[in-house]
């Protein structure tokens, strides 16, 4: 099954642990190939941001290859 970055964008983010990390807000893609690289998650207020990689605007940034499921959320291993 297909899953496009449309389909992504909005879903609830948790760790493997079931700590509630945020929401998916975008992504970043590699412009010749078009492969998803990372995922950019809006953080929640309940965790500190940094123990995390951070973009520019203060969005967690996970490697696309760390996402272990989707669902109704993605779980991210950390």
């Amino acid at each position: 099954m297909k899953i496009t970055e449309d389909q992504l964008r909005g879903k609830t983010v948790m760790s493997e642990e079931g700590l509630y990390l945020g929401i998916l807000r975008n992504s970043t893609v590699d412009e010749k190939t078009g492969e998803l690289i990372d995922v950019l998650v809006e953080p929640s207020d309940d965790i500190d941001p940094r123990l995390y990689h951070l973009d520019k605007n203060g969005n967690l940034v996970f490697p696309f290859g760390s996402i272990k499921s989707v669902k109704d959320v993605v779980i991210i291993g950390t």
